[in-house]
């Protein structure tokens, strides 16, 4: 299943959806229900068992997904601003909430993320951040090198203004 090239054409989330969906440890999606399915524009068959990576936009530096995963792998929850690209090649902004899930002796045994529409002020502020994070990815011949090297830029940012990632998040 190869998703579509961007269109630039861009999908709103309504104000009171929330789209949500879980995965495996490996970030295979498990669930998701109608309003994901309806702005991934993939069938429910599409997507059961297929990598969540699948609405991965190319907008969308891979230094967050690094630090979404370094997070949830050290059992804490973690907020961002994520753009997501449906099969149609039309895209979404999400203000993603992604927890791990346990069992009952406080193992993780996969994710679940509940995404709301985003304010578009703090859309706005984001996208050259990220558009600074996918151009120092792109400057390296090496796919983790540039994805390393745009984690150590985020890192970066977040030091120069005193801030952790929470925080700065929230304050978008």
């Amino acid at each position: 299943m190869q998703a579509m090239r961007p269109t630039g054409v861009e999908n709103l989330l309504g104000e009171e959806e929330l789209i949500v969906s879980k995965t495996d440890l490996k970030g295979r999606i498990t669930y998701a229900n109608d309003v994901f399915i309806r702005m991934a524009k993939y069938s429910w068959k599409e997507l059961m068992g297929a990598p969540h990576s699948l609405i991965r936009h190319p907008d969308m530096p891979r230094a967050v997904f690094k630090l979404l995963w370094d997070t949830l792998q050290s059992k804490q929850e973690i907020f961002a601003y994520v753009v997501n690209l449906a099969k149609d090649g039309s895209h979404y902004w999400v203000f993603a909430h992604v927890t791990p899930t346990f069992d009952e002796r406080g193992n993780i045994v996969g994710y679940h993320s509940n995404r709301r529409k985003p304010d578009p002020a703090q859309i706005e502020r984001i996208k050259p951040i990220y558009k600074t994070l996918c151009t120092e990815e792109a400057r390296h011949a090496n796919a983790k090198e540039g994805m390393q090297a745009s984690f150590e830029a985020m890192v970066g940012l977040l030091k120069q203004q005193g801030v952790g990632y929470d925080e700065f998040v929230l304050s978008l």
